[in-house]
């Protein structure tokens, strides 16, 4: 009898036939014999259709499966005891195992496939927590963690049948196998006994001169270097920076070759320096580069939290181990570090970088206003002095203009002026018999007043530090005043006072960039007394300024100024009389006067970049000092008597060319690594 089985077998019910319910009910029958304990069966077969193990396979483990249309086979399975679903499921891929085939699962449905193909479709990849029947079909990776993958690719090989795969990736020294579970777990057993160190021994080596760090570093690139590309592990190795040694794992031979590196390396310094260093500053300030120096050591606050010892890495690409100790010694300008070796390297390496002559910059500030005030003034005046007329009083009139009255009583009285005005005065005058005097002034003025007031302050500094200079007065002013009754005296008055400097503040910062030029943060400021206003307490002038800008070295810049312009006309008349036509201008009184004021302010700033261009600025300055001072000398009237010789001279002193030097700045701002015998200046202790 020939059963025709379907492609596609369900544990859910399906539609058939009566008959051929009836033809697989006997073909069953003749075969498997149902136990009498529920849900168990004893599978009995006798060259039966694999087919037809399948159909029974499926109802019984309630799986769905997929047969590859090549799967033909004829089976035999006895079986004494009763089995469980999951003892018929084993059985099942036991007897796909022994005819070539495999059962795939993808999904929820379970495929049938020839075992040569099984493992190049999606089989389950191994998981410690799942449990996996001994025939199933999966892939599993195995890390290996002393010896290297590849070399026991070969020794492995015979133990996987053809249709498995075994494979070694190198970078992560791992094995990829895919098989049968149950072969998976004889291959791990022998990997377990494969895969160990050749000693578990641990060897500590310390060091004397070297630097823990250092020396694991530069060993460990080696030794990538040496098995890049084969897989191998080696031993392994660690530095205790607290200690200053260095943990090594690994083969026997191997730490030998490790502890012969390590001695040829761990020798001392041809100096005998130690571990604590003196570092005497030429330039720098030794407590402010010792701050520079500690917070380099710090982690970032965005990074990992690093144990006691780790190293931290720099700008410069170098070990600052968190162990070093670094001071500064005020007294002596030095700093004290005390760390290993290379991180002492690290550190001379930045205050070689740091320690260096700044450049300074000498800046000339020119402060010039100039004021130019013009007045013009014509006027006519009259005068009536009146006096008693057969004991008739006649009234006095005067047209006052500008103290003209000073002028025509003193004429009309035959008086001595107490004091001449300004300018061309004309007048006359007469007496009546009553006792009557008239007077008639002209006068003519006209003046012409020029100032200049010009400041040159200088000042020089350091680059990037702020410089002040303040000439003038400090004057005191009134901020109050208090009254009050006393036990003799029913007032005690008193007043608060406080000093101000008056005269001119200069304070600037200078920044020396790249291609000569320099940007300069100022603040000007120039005050002055206005005359006339000590009596109601003292007012000031003040005129200000504060910017940054952009300056070329040895260029003159306009950091501003002020223009102003007033002119004022005045006419003074007597009514009526002053609008008079022809004769009005006796009665009338004009001036014009006519301000003009410039203030402006220039800046020069010139970088003095080493000891040459500070000796030439400062003699050029200081002798035209002494210019000046000669030539008060030769117009000295020696008349007076003088003793040669009595009065102190300014001494001369030794000039510099300019020219003479050299005209590259390059060459005179000298880079850290061209300093001359920088290290030479250490002392070790």
């Amino acid at each position: 009898m020939t059963i025709v089985q379907p492609l596609f077998y369900s544990s859910k019910p399906q539609t058939t036939s009566v008959v051929q319910r009836f033809i697989l009910s006997v073909f069953l029958m003749l075969f498997i014999s149902v136990s009498a304990i529920a849900d168990e069966i004893t599978l009995n077969l006798k060259d039966a259709d694999i087919r037809a193990l399948i159909s029974t396979v499926s109802k019984f483990t309630g799986k769905n499966f997929i047969i590859d249309p090549r799967v033909k086979a004829k089976v035999t399975v006895i079986s004494a005891n009763t089995l469980t679903p999951e003892a018929v499921y084993e059985v099942f891929l036991s007897v796909l195992q022994v005819h070539g085939y495999a059962a795939v699962l993808t999904g929820s449905v379970i495929k049938i496939v020839p075992e040569v193909n099984a493992k190049q479709g999606p089989l389950p990849l191994s998981d410690k927590n799942t449990k996996y029947a001994s025939d199933e079909l999966i892939t599993k990776i195995i890390r290996l963690d002393h010896v290297p993958a590849s070399q026991l690719v070969p020794i492995l090989r015979p133990l996987v049948p053809q249709q498995g795969h075994l494979a070694a990736y190198n970078p992560t020294n791992t094995l990829i196998i895919t098989d049968h579970a149950g072969n998976i777990q004889r291959l791990m057993k022998i990997i377990r006994g494969v895969d160990r160190p050749d000693s578990d021994e641990l060897e500590i080596i310390p060091l004397k001169h070297a630097s823990a760090s250092e020396l694991v570093r530069i060993i460990n690139s080696l030794k990538t270097t040496a098995t890049k590309g084969a897989g191998s592990t080696g031993p392994k190795l660690a530095a205790d920076d607290r200690t200053n040694s260095i943990l090594v794992t690994g083969d026997r031979s191997s730490r030998l070759k490790i502890r012969a590196t390590i001695g040829y390396l761990d020798t001392p310094l041809e100096d005998g320096g130690g571990n604590t260093h003196v570092i005497y500053l030429k330039y720098a300030k030794a407590e402010n580069l010792s701050k520079i120096l500690t917070g380099l050591k710090k982690p970032r606050r965005n990074g990992a939290t690093k144990a006691k010892g780790a190293v931290a890495k720099t700008s410069f690409g170098n070990a600052i181990s968190q162990s070093a100790i670094i001071q500064a010694d005020e007294e002596t300008n030095a700093l004290i570090i005390t760390a290993d070796p290379n991180t002492v390297k690290n550190l001379k390496a930045v205050i070689r970088q740091l320690d260096i002559r700044r450049a300074q910059v000498m800046i000339e500030a020119i402060i010039a206003e100039i004021t130019e005030s013009k007045q013009k003034e014509l006027g006519v005046g009259i005068a009536v002095d009146g006096s008693s007329d057969n004991n008739n009083t006649i009234p006095s009139a005067i047209s006052n203009f500008a103290g003209i009255d000073d002028v025509l009583l003193s004429v009309l009285g035959g008086n001595t002026l107490s004091s001449v005005p300004s300018g061309l005065s004309f007048g006359v005058g007469e007496s009546t018999s009553s006792g009557v005097r008239y007077g008639l002034l002209l006068r003519a003025l006209q003046s012409d007043t020029n100032t200049n007031i010009l400041s040159t302050p200088n000042i020089v500094t350091l680059d990037n530090e702020e410089a002040e200079l303040i000439v003038g007065q400090n004057l005191p002013f009134v901020t109050g005043s208090f009254t009050g009754a006393g036990n003799n005296n029913p007032n005690n008055p008193f007043q608060t006072i406080e000093r101000q400097d008056v005269g001119l503040t200069l304070k600037v910062t200078p920044q020396i960039n790249e291609g000569d030029t320099i940007k300069l943060e100022i603040e000007q400021e120039t005050s002055s007394v206005i005359p006339g206003t000590v009596d109601l307490g003292i007012a000031t002038r003040k005129r200000s300024f504060k910017t940054s800008v952009l300056v070329d070295d040895g260029g003159i810049l306009i950091l501003g100024g002020l223009v102003q312009e007033e002119v004022t006309d005045t006419q003074s008349k007597i009514p009526l009389l002053g609008d008079i036509p022809l004769i009005g201008f006796l009665f009338r009184s004009q001036s014009t006067t006519k301000n003009k004021q410039n203030l402006m302010v220039f800046l020069r700033p010139t970088i003095l970049r080493d000891h040459r261009d500070a000796a030439f600025v400062t003699n050029e300055k200081y002798s035209l000092l002494r210019g000046v001072e000669s030539a008060a000398y030769d117009k000295e009237d020696e008349s007076f008597g003088l003793i040669d010789g009595a009065a102190p001279r300014l001494p001369p002193i030794e000039g510099i060319d300019r020219s003479k030097q050299t005209t590259d700045k390059s060459q005179v701002n000298l880079k850290p690594d061209e300093s001359d015998d920088w290290e030479d200046d250490d002392e070790f202790i």
